[in-house]
């Protein structure tokens, strides 16, 4: 296709927009904002950090742990003896006591807290698995916002250029019904359709403030400008093209299923823990305690003491009313819910896989001919309209062909824009977007 023809054909995206404005910003920009404006990217590091410390904790119950207590306390005792008790004098004495210990114990033997460390770490893999695809889905989140408003100023436009190409043919149905060489049902047509496109254009103008405002709910403004895509602009089929490349490659390393994976791997552990408390513990146990007490009754006199032991505590469970086997059994449903979790992750991400893929490549398709779609709309229009000078065509040929040239420029920048999301997509689906992805979408647009 020659240059002049693709520049045409872009004129529903880029051309038939306003000029372009020179604070407009690009889609990366915008995705540089969100990573520090967007309110649920910021939940979800937060929530990551916190998933730190699952680490620390499990490891906490395999070290030691030592506790210091003390006490202090002011005596007051009355004592009377009842009958004759020889050599015993009933009276009152008033003592202090204080003493402090401390305890050193650490786990030899305690399986459960074993476990509890293991798990730690795979919540923390899959915590990170949870970040990355909190990024991807800012990325995609961010694209769909930023296609959203070029696509709605696009249908403003469209729909402007649509009101006033009926508008003048409108002006020219009444001239023609006044000086006789028309109906006043040509006149009524185009009236009509003059109102339609009225409605349409609130309805555009309606709709693009709503997707500035969700573009503010994720950076939390409005830009001035948004780039558009360039008149250089071709779509390209995906690499490999391959659809059960993509959806293999989905199903192996697609973060849903990584983080599905994960849950599996800790429900299993939960069940190998809740099975540990059938099993005995055996801890190294230190301590050291210092009391003393002041004088007491009868003249006795107060004194100093400091015991010191070391040793090991075995404990062994018998009976615990059932509760062990009952946290067995949760254990082994929640492990049937993580599989059948994992399962439906696998099967998602393969039906994401080939939706996205399809939506790729029948993207390009879709495109081409649309392509070729507006070059015969535009010579409807031209041909409709000569033909009306010459009498061949009526007003209502002429209605038609605008009204359709209109439409397919606004199928074909719904059709770019869906390309566009479609092929970041596919790579979320397979685990792999990134950055750069998006950097690959951004060179489309215009600088």
């Amino acid at each position: 296709m020659q240059a002049g023809n693709r520049f045409l054909l872009l004129l529903g995206i880029a051309l038939c927009s306003a000029a372009q404005p020179a604070a407009a910003v690009d889609l990366l920009s915008i995705y540089r904002e969100a990573q520090g404006a967007d309110t649920v990217y910021a939940a979800a590091r937060a929530a990551y950090q916190a998933s730190q410390e699952k680490m620390p904790q499990g490891r906490s119950g395999l070290l030691p742990a030592v506790t210091f207590a003390g006490n202090t306390q002011y005596n007051d005792r009355d004592l009377q003896f009842r009958g004759a008790v020889p050599g015993a004098a009933a009276g009152t004495s008033r003592y202090n006591s204080n003493g402090f210990n401390v305890t050193a114990t650490q786990p030899l033997f305690r399986m459960q807290n074993w476990i509890t460390y293991e798990q730690s770490k795979n919540l923390v893999s899959q915590a990170e698995a949870v970040l990355l695809q909190a990024n991807q889905d800012l990325i995609l989140r961010v694209a769909q916002a930023y296609f959203d408003v070029l696509l709605a100023e696009n249908n403003v436009t469209l729909a402007t250029a649509q009101k006033t190409a009926f508008a003048e043919q409108l002006a020219q149905a009444k001239r023609n019904f006044e000086v006789g060489t028309a109906t006043i049902t040509d006149a009524n047509d185009a009236q009509a359709r003059h109102d339609l496109a009225a409605s349409q254009e609130i309805a555009a103008q309606n709709d693009l403030e709503i997707k500035k405002q969700a573009m503010r709910l994720i950076i939390s403004r409005v830009p001035p400008g948004l780039a558009k895509i360039n008149t250089r602009f071709a779509p390209a089929l995906p690499n490999p093209n391959n659809m059960d490349s993509w959806v293999d490659q989905s199903t192996l390393s697609s973060l849903q299923v990584r983080i599905s994976q994960a849950n599996v791997d800790i429900a299993a552990q939960e069940v190998a823990k809740s099975r540990g408390g059938h099993l005995p513990t055996l801890d190294a146990v230190a301590s050291y305690v210092d009391s003393n007490q002041g004088a007491g009754v009868q003249g006795g006199a107060g004194f100093d003491s400091n015991t010191k032991f070391i040793g090991l505590q075995l404990a062994v469970p018998l009976y615990q009313g059932g509760l062990v086997n009952s946290r067995v059994r949760e254990a082994l449903a929640n492990q049937e819910k993580a599989r059948q979790d994992l399962e439906n992750a696998k099967r998602t991400v393969a039906l994401n896989s080939r939706s996205a893929f399809l939506g790729v490549t029948n993207g390009v398709a879709q495109i081409k001919a649309l392509e070729a779609a507006l070059v015969s709309s535009q010579s409807s229009v031209d041909s409709s309209k000569l033909g009306q000078e010459v009498g061949v065509r009526t007003q209502v040929d002429v209605l038609n062909a605008t009204q359709q040239l209109i439409s397919t420029r606004r199928d074909y920048a719904q059709a770019i824009y869906a390309y566009a999301i479609n092929v970041l997509k596919l790579k979320a689906a397979a685990g792999t977007l990134s950055d750069n992805d998006l950097a690959y979408v951004n060179q489309w647009l215009e600088k």
